[in-house]
Order: C-alpha cells, then sequence, then structure tokens
C-alpha cells in the first residue's frame, strides 16, 4: 500500500467524521449564533478571541449533537434517498466510533465554552445539545407530526447562545432572535417534506405530509409565513432595531410570502423546493440586515 493510497484513505474517513456534524447546517447555526454576539455587543465590537473561543464551543457542541442525531437515525435515513449516503447510513462508521467522536467533540466544545467564555453560554449550549439529540431526535420526531414545531426550540437557540457568550446574560431582545427562528423552522422544514414526501413515508417518521396530507401541510406553510412575517417586525416595535432592519425585513417577506402562498395554492415540487431554497437565503439575510442595522442607524 502506498503512501498515497493511506493518506487518500485517512482524508476520506475524516471526510466521512466530518460529514456526521452535517457542516451546512452547523454553519447556518453558528452564523446566527456569531450574529448573536455582534448584537449583544452594545458599545463597538465584541472581543475577537472571545467571538473565535464561543463559535469554536458552539461549533463543537452542535456537531456533536448531529453525530448522535446520525447515530439513532442510521436506519431511518438508510430507507431515504435524501439521506441514504451519510456515513452511518452506509455503514462506514460504526456506532462506537461515532460514540466517542460525539464525546470527544461535545466534551471539547463544553470546555472551551466553560473556561474561555462563561458557564452560562456552556450550560445554554449543554441543554441546546440535549433538546435536539434526545427530545427531538429519540423522543418527538418519531413520536409526533408536530415535531418540527415542539423540538423548533433547540435549532433556534444559537443567537441567545452567541448573546450570552458576549454579555453573560440572555436578555428579551435575544429571546427574540430565538422566536424568529422558531417560527421560520416549521414553514422552513414542510416545504422540505413537501417535496420529500415519499421519502418520509418510507422512513416510517410522522411527518406532516404523511399523516394529515399535503392540503392540510400547504395551508399551515402559509399559516406560519404569516406568523414569520408579524414575528420579524417585533425587533423594531420594541426598537431593537431601525429602518434598514424594517426594510429589509419587509422585502424579505414580501418574497417568503409569495413562495408559501404558491405553496398554498398553486403546489408543484418545484414550487416546494425553492421556497426550501428560499428559506435558507432569507435567515441568513434577515439577520444579516439585523447585524448592519445594529452598526449603521437611520
Amino acid at each position: 500500500m502506498t503512501t498515497q493510497t493511506v493518506s487518500s484513505k485517512q482524508q476520506n474517513r475524516a471526510s466521512q467524521f466530518w460529514a456526521l456534524t452535517k457542516p451546512r447546517v452547523t454553519m447556518m447555526a453558528v452564523f446566527c449564533a456569531v450574529i448573536g454576539m455582534f448584537l449583544g455587543t452594545s458599545d463597538g465590537l465584541p472581543s475577537l478571541s472571545l467571538v473565535l473561543y464561543a463559535t469554536v464551543g458552539i461549533w463543537l457542541l452542535t456537531g456533536a449533537a448531529f453525530a448522535v442525531n446520525c447515530l439513532a437515525e442510521r436506519e431511518i435515513d438508510a430507507r431515504m434517498a435524501r439521506t441514504a449516503r451519510r456515513p452511518m447510513a452506509l455503514g462506514n462508521i460504526s456506532v462506537s466510533q461515532t460514540v466517542v467522536f460525539a464525546l470527544v467533540i461535545g466534551g471539547a466544545g463544553m470546555w472551551v465554552l466553560y473556561s474561555l467564555v462563561n458557564p452560562l453560554t456552556m450550560w445554554l449550549t449543554f441543554v441546546t445539545f440535549l433538546g435536539y439529540a434526545i427530545i427531538y431526535t429519540m423522543i418527538l420526531k418519531p413520536s409526533t407530526p408536530q415535531n418540527i414545531v415542539i423540538g423548533g426550540l433547540s435549532g433556534a437557540m444559537p443567537p441567545a447562545l452567541g448573546w450570552a457568550a458576549v454579555a453573560n446574560d440572555v436578555p428579551m431582545e435575544a429571546w427574540l432572535l430565538v422566536l424568529i427562528i422558531f417560527v421560520w423552522t416549521p414553514p422552513h422544514f414542510w416545504a422540505l417534506a413537501l417535496y420529500r414526501r415519499d421519502d418520509y413515508a418510507k422512513s416510517g417518521l410522522p411527518m406532516l405530509p404523511v399523516t394529515h396530507g399535503m392540503k392540510f401541510t400547504q395551508f399551515h406553510v402559509w399559516l406560519y409565513s404569516i406568523a414569520l412575517a408579524a414575528t420579524t417586525l417585533l425587533p423594531f416595535a420594541v426598537q431593537m432595531s431601525g429602518l434598514i432592519y424594517l426594510v429589509s425585513a419587509v422585502i424579505l417577506n414580501a418574497v417568503f410570502l409569495r413562495h408559501a402562498w404558491k405553496i398554498y395554492r398553486h403546489y408543484t415540487d418545484l414550487i416546494a423546493r425553492k421556497a426550501f431554497t428560499w428559506s435558507i437565503v432569507y435567515l441568513g439575510l434577515l439577520f444579516l440586515a439585523l447585524l448592519v442595522d445594529h452598526y449603521i442607524k437611520l
């Protein structure tokens, strides 16, 4: 066996462990946490070292939560086209390896947050880990079609984690950001579940399009999108943000509602796929608008 072959296998194994952390989803969560760090700094910029330590710690614990999710859902993932190529679904990584990996990166994340950030952030992130890896993945997701609604709180926590990292506190403004992601999650995920309904039917998971049908889910995408549009106006209403954010939110919500209306009244799988993609862009731009507005007041 050549050195090049060994190196290639090592890189492949590393990429498989990396895939366990669902890096794209983790990146969005960490992005929202970082925005929370900047918004939680009332005067100037947050400490660069603090942002770095908090980002690393939150990333590690988030990755550990997703690794546990992959472990718990490995048989379900193997039945779904969308997830069949995940490392555990393919059997490329063993249960014991995944457990050790999750313990190592999760433990490292807790140490970083406790020692280099503050205990509050560590405990909040750990509770978020439990909420996603245990309560959502193992209890809610396989048992109720409202899993994404009830369990959405854990996925909505990153802004509060970031805020806690710099302020050692989680004020009302931070919880407003959590609320925005909490209300955003159902229409975002149900758009995916709609065009992947056959996949979810095979999985055995009680997703809303499978248990209650397409029309019911389409209506609830529209309903939650209206609620989301209203929720995103709260930062302006409580004078947390100004005109830059307000104008941005109105424009972004107009596009989001247009996608949701199409899902409700003119459904096709392509429309749902486009809505799902836009929902990710929407959240990123909305939080970016909050950041810009924080430093540029009109």
